[in-house]
């Protein structure tokens, strides 16, 4: 199996993922239609780019008769993680430190949010030790 594409969508790829994460399983055709409301696009446009989506993993189909039936292959908020390290890297200079120093300043955080994000930084660093514990397996092949 190959890894997954990590490559932060297009704001294009992202519109199109939007329609098919909202509507959950479409046609080229209706995804054409839903993105036509808001600009001119066309459809071997939005077709090629499905395709693209599709071998990047973002996207799977199903075939019904002769019409290709799409629907996320991966989750909303994977989309998130390389956009929010895009700008840890531009606006914070790579801190995520800075970033979160920068939110809390400016918006504060109730205490159900600072205890959220507290088991969340403890089950980070939980498994950043197990990491760091593992023992390397040993080689084979008569190798000590």
């Amino acid at each position: 199996m190959t890894k997954p594409d990590t490559t932060p969508l297009t704001e294009a790829q992202r519109q199109i993922m939007e329609v098919v994460w909202d509507q959950e399983e479409v046609t080229v055709t209706q995804v054409r239609d839903e993105l036509a409301q808001r600009r001119e696009v066309a459809r071997n446009t939005i077709q090629t780019m499905i395709v693209r989506l599709e071998e990047r993993g973002w996207l799977k189909h199903r075939t019904e008769g002769r019409t290709f039936w799409y629907s996320a292959n991966r989750p909303r908020t994977a989309s998130l993680g390389a956009k929010v390290a895009q700008m840890v890297d531009r606006l914070f200079a790579g801190s995520p430190e800075e970033m979160v120093t920068a939110l809390m300043e400016y918006r504060g955080l109730s205490a159900d949010e600072a205890d959220r994000i507290r088991e969340m930084i403890d089950t980070a660093e939980t498994k950043s030790s197990k990491k760091a514990n593992r023992k390397p397996s040993k080689k084979r092949g008569g190798q000590s």
